[in-house]
């Protein structure tokens, strides 16, 4: 023990033998309180305007009027009271003090003697002073306002709006369309687009304008923030919108955020709003789940899928991909449900004959189904809606009689001959590779080959045998290691033995080159290679880039599949019309309908006029509908490929054995 003081503190020593331990204790540190704050007047000042300052701009414009006040009222009493003809009574006084305080700014020509002239430059360095800080205030309000506005983070107050959430390549595409279709102006004079974007306000705004140029009587409206953000997502009023595009990430591996969007959807909107609600995901791992994230109103497109299948389609029908072209785009011709002609009760053919300006496709059921190319005898039903091939919305008259056609003129198909096996080199690989194979696995005759040139890595080489595994039974799958971009690949060597070469990029990745650059290059060697050979070649080329459509080499039978314009097309259609989900669904499935371009002697006597009610005549009665040809002689030079869809039935033209007719028909 020692002492300190009155008090008695046990040692080191003893505290450790105490405790048993053999080791010395420290005793702690008694519990001091903090000290006082005490500030200083002018740091307590500073603090106090300080925390005015970020009131904004109405708070400091009342500090301001009540210092001035302060200031200018004693030095008005000044003036009257030293005024040798001011009022005697106290209240003329007080009124004259009123007065030249509201008459501040007119004073400064004061006479007199020394101390009233000074009283009077003072007020008037009140005024000046108070009046550039107030125009200075309200300047910076308004500049704070318009980069609260720029930074876009205010709520859009419309109704029956298209709302586009997310921002990728296929922005452009979406925003195009949207501003063509939704010249469906007839029914509304004006419409807005909203996009909701995790960028700045003002580089979406450019970009747009330098992508899709003038925008009409649409106003395109943007918006910062997180589309998986449901306070962000408020902000551009999706309760209110007539549809909801969610667009897809740049990865696969981004699904998962389409599927938080879609959750933010619902929880900003509702569980039971109105819109429409199209998606897509790259990927199928989180294709079912962002189906239920969407719920029953949403359609979630699986975007590899589709490209998977039109490669699959246009590798078996060279240009198949100018008539989807045609009727994906609303600057042409596209499906569209309208009112069925004439009484309940009538076929589907006979109600088809009626729409002189438009091509019977199919019909929309009171329930909602979707038939296409019902059989010629189907019977419309009170509520039924036909599916046309039509300009817009407005090519319903009746035509009553129908046009007539040419009995003589009829042709008949011959009979399906068996289709030979198939072969296909395929350049490339990409994770839509293992798709395209399962595809064509299930819409080429039995004995097809696709021959592969990839890169020999461990990767492709894992990839490849798990795809022979699934679809080996249906498809031969030939492996040939090599670089696809490289002309003398062995199996690139002789190109007439394949029906049609497909061309694949690479998966594009962050900081990586474009996957279009490699493609440019395979095409380029592929028509020099064509050149050479001097026989003809159908390629079919994937392209993630609209822009390097513009730029591609190509020959007359070369298709291209973009992949951020054919999706961005594709979710534009259906946002306009939801029965439009169900259309291209089967028209892009390996069976069921689909479109195809058959020779025009399948159906019309070719070597003399004749009108195109008799070609759609022909095609009925063969189990088809006829909705437009393909020109032989404008193939290769006319800006359609020849192409031409919904002619008046009325049009007459002399059919050439090479045209080919444009139906919707079951598979071959």
């Amino acid at each position: 023990m020692r002492t300190e003081g009155n008090r008695v503190v046990p040692s080191q020593r003893t505290a450790a033998q105490a405790t048993g331990t053999g080791k010395a204790v420290t005793p702690p540190a008694p519990h001091r309180r903090p000290p006082y704050r005490t500030d200083s007047a002018e740091a307590r000042l500073r603090y106090w305007f300080d925390t005015v300052l970020t009131r904004g701009t109405p708070a400091l414009v009342g500090w301001l009027a009540l210092a001035c006040l302060l200031l200018v009222v004693p030095v008005s009493a000044l003036l009257v009271w030293t005024d040798d003809h001011a009022p005697a009574s106290l209240s003329s006084r007080i009124a004259a003090v009123w007065r030249n305080t509201g008459q501040t700014l007119r004073l400064g020509g004061e006479v007199g003697p020394p101390l009233r002239v000074a009283l009077s430059v003072l007020l008037a360095l009140i005024a000046l002073l108070y009046v550039s800080t107030l125009v200075s205030l309200i300047t910076t309000g308004i500049t704070d306002k318009l980069i609260a506005l720029n930074r876009g983070h205010s709520t859009v107050l419309e109704r029956g709006h298209t709302v586009v959430l997310g921002w990728s390549e296929q922005i452009p595409t979406v925003i195009t369309e949207l501003v063509t279709g939704q010249v469906s102006a007839v029914r509304r004079s004006r419409a807005v687009v909203t996009v909701l974007a995790d960028r700045v306000k003002t580089a979406m705004e450019e970009e747009l304008r330098t992508a899709v140029g003038g925008t009409g009587r649409t106003r395109v409206i943007c918006r910062t923030g997180r589309p998986a953000d449901p306070t962000a997502l408020a902000r551009v009023s999706p309760a209110a919108a007539e549809s909801v595009l969610v667009l897809p990430r740049d990865s696969p591996r981004d699904d998962a955020e389409t599927v938080k969007t879609l959750l933010s959807l619902t929880a900003a909107a509702g569980e039971h709003h109105p819109a429409r609600v199209i998606a897509a995901v790259r990927g199928d791992r989180h294709l079912t789940a962002a189906r239920l994230a969407g719920g029953p109103r949403a359609t979630v497109l699986h975007t590899d899928d589709i490209s998977a299948r039109l490669l699959a389609q246009y590798a078996r029908a060279p240009g198949l991909s100018h008539v989807h072209q045609e009727l994906l785009d609303f600057a042409g011709h596209e499906f569209h449900t309208l009112p069925a002609p004439g009484p309940a009760g009538l076929t589907f053919k006979k109600a088809s004959a009626r729409c002189p300006e438009s091509c019977g496709a199919g019909l929309v059921r009171g329930d909602g189904t979707v038939l296409l190319n019902p059989p010629a005898d189907t019977r419309l039903e009170p509520g039924d809606r036909l599916v046309v091939v039509a300009e817009d919305d407005g090519p319903a008259h009746p035509a009553e009689p129908p046009v007539p056609y040419d009995p003589t003129a009829l042709a008949v198909a011959p009979p399906p001959a068996p289709t030979p096996p198939e072969r296909y080199l395929l350049l490339g690989w990409n994770r839509r590779a293992p798709l395209l194979a399962h595809r064509l696995s299930l819409s080429t005759p039995p004995g097809t080959t696709l021959d592969v040139v990839t890169e020999p890595t461990a990767a492709t080489r894992a990839a490849f045998r798990s795809v022979t595994d699934a679809v080996g039974h249906r498809l031969t799958l030939v492996h040939h290691p090599g670089d696809p971009t490289r002309p003398e690949a062995p199996a690139a060597r002789d190109l007439a033995r394949y029906d049609a070469v497909i061309v694949l990029g690479p998966d594009s990745r962050r900081g990586h080159e474009d996957p279009d650059d490699r493609t440019l290059v395979t095409l380029l060697h592929l028509r020099e290679l064509q050149r050479r050979g001097g026989h003809p070649l159908h390629v079919v080329a994937e392209l993630t880039d609209d822009r390097s459509l513009l730029i591609a080499p190509r020959t007359a039978a070369t298709d291209f599949v973009v992949n951020g314009r054919t999706i961005g097309l594709l979710m534009t259609q259906i946002s306009q019309n939801p029965h439009r989900a169900a259309v291209f669904e089967e028209l892009f499935a390996p069976d069921g309908n689909s479109v195809h371009l058959r020779p025009a002697a399948h159906y019309v006597a070719t070597g003399r006029p004749t009108s195109f009610a008799t070609v759609v005549e022909s095609a009925a009665r063969q189990g088809a509908c006829a909705i437009g040809y393909r020109s032989h002689e404008h193939a290769a030079t006319a800006p359609h490929h020849g192409v031409r869809l919904n002619p008046p039935k009325s049009h007459v033209r002399h059919w050439h054995p090479a045209d080919q007719v444009v139906v919707i028909a079951p598979g071959d």
